[in-house]
């Protein structure tokens, strides 16, 4: 799996292309096609006190697919910095498009989540680096 995501990184680049394009999207994509008001969020799951679970998945998956695209030590840097700066701008450009608002909650779900994949694969690899 990891070697296909690396040697296929537009998979990573797809992912990225959808996740920006839905932030920057003025509404709901969803509810514009499906319930006829841009107005209306999709919601997965309930929202945790303090995060939006839905921002929450949409960059776990971000998170995920670009640590197994970029399994390189050198590039893992940049992915970081790459992931917590979208995560923020992204967020922030909700304050001037139309229909989209500045969460704080939102804001929370996409640190988080790039937080964890973070700390996931520093697990894996502790891991591996003791079972050698």
């Amino acid at each position: 799996m990891i070697k296909f995501l690396n040697k296929y990184k537009i998979i990573f680049y797809l992912i990225n292309f959808c996740i920006i394009f839905l932030y920057l999207f003025p509404g709901s994509l969803y509810g514009c096609i499906f319930l006829d008001d841009c107005s209306i969020q999709p919601q997965i799951t309930p929202d945790l006190s303090l995060i939006s679970s839905n921002h929450f998945y949409a960059f776990f998956v971000l998170s995920a697919g670009g640590y197994l695209t970029y399994i390189k030590k050198k590039h893992k840097n940049y992915l970081i910095i790459y992931l917590l700066l979208i995560a923020i701008i992204l967020e922030i450009l909700h304050l001037v498009i139309p229909e989209r608002s500045f969460q704080w909650s939102d804001l929370f779900g996409n640190l988080l989540a790039v937080i964890i994949v973070f700390f996931i694969y520093n697990l894996i690899k502790k891991y591996e680096e003791f079972k050698k």
